[in-house]
């Protein structure tokens, strides 16, 4: 029992950093997870990635007028966040170009910006802490802007649930009987926006898409309804982010990577042992030709 708790339990009974860790990614994947269901029955994942890069240069902003301070760094990469978003979104509208490929032009600029930014003021330490996070490091300022991030996001899903699972389904029926097709979108994007820069303080923008996606991408291989899904999703996250960091507690690994990698191993595990997963269907395809 010693051992058992030593190796669980201990970390976060002994350390306040430990448990402010645990408490903001927990609030993270409860708000993000749901989100990462969203964007992947779009078809939209790779756009989740490109809105994580959009948001740096509005931290670099941030960044270089105050330093390491979370507010205006949040700020900063909300109002860039939303501008890129609104703005693919209406060269996608308005002009012959998809919105994948406007999101991708979008993002690289903004990668390159935000990247210039911090490297003319910052160092290398600097920039690594903007691009990958420290959850560690988390304080209680920054646990009551992931929270009041989270309550957003899930007053918002709770209100257009209906509308979000229709434009998931069918878009374009959406705005055929309803007005509501462009502004849910619109709104979902600002969703993904704020749970990105909520992320960010924790997992940094390279790394805060990988606890929205991947969760998200393991759920699929067990369930097909979407409110399972996203239980599920947000399920995997909290598994993912427990065992991630007790392994950077016990093997001296960064926190961040950790929890993505644990995300990863369930990812997987799903991909082989999932109910919609590989081996499932090769036993069902092995029974269909015995038949």
């Amino acid at each position: 029992m010693d051992f058992l708790y030593g190796l669980f339990i201990a970390p976060f009974a002994d350390f306040a950093f430990m448990q402010r860790a645990l408490f903001g990614s927990l609030m993270l994947s409860l708000g993000a997870c749901p989100v990462g269901v969203f964007l992947m029955l779009r078809r939209m994942s790779l756009s989740g990635d490109a809105m994580a890069h959009a948001i740096l240069p509005g931290a670099a902003a941030g960044f270089l007028l105050y330093g390491l301070e979370i507010l205006p760094m949040t700020i900063g990469g909300l109002i860039a966040g939303i501008i890129v978003a609104l703005g693919a979104g209406a060269v996608s509208r308005f002009t012959i170009q998809r919105e994948d490929a406007s999101m991708a032009a979008f993002y690289l600029i903004s990668l390159a910006v935000g990247v210039l930014m911090v490297s003319i003021r910052g160092s290398s330490v600097d920039l690594m802490h903007v691009l990958f996070g420290t959850v560690l490091a988390l304080n209680n300022e920054a646990l009551m802007l992931i929270g009041g991030i989270v309550v957003v996001t899930l007053a918002s899903l709770a209100i257009f649930w209906r509308a979000l699972v229709a434009e998931c389904l069918d878009p374009l029926f959406l705005r055929s009987v309803s007005r509501m097709g462009s502004p849910v979108h619109f709104i979902f994007l600002g969703l993904v926006v704020l749970n990105l820069v909520g992320g960010f303080q924790a997992l940094g923008t390279l790394l805060s898409v990988g606890l929205m996606m991947l969760p998200a991408a393991a759920a699929r291989f067990w369930t097909v309804r979407v409110e399972p899904m996203c239980a599920l999703a947000v399920l995997i996250g909290f598994a993912s982010c427990i065992a991630g960091l007790l392994l950077s507690y016990h093997a001296s690994l960064p926190s961040g990577p950790a929890i993505i990698l644990s995300a990863g191993v369930v990812y997987f595990f799903s991909i082989v042992f999932g109910s919609r997963g590989a081996l499932r269907a090769r036993i069902v395809h092995h029974r269909h030709r015995t038949a």
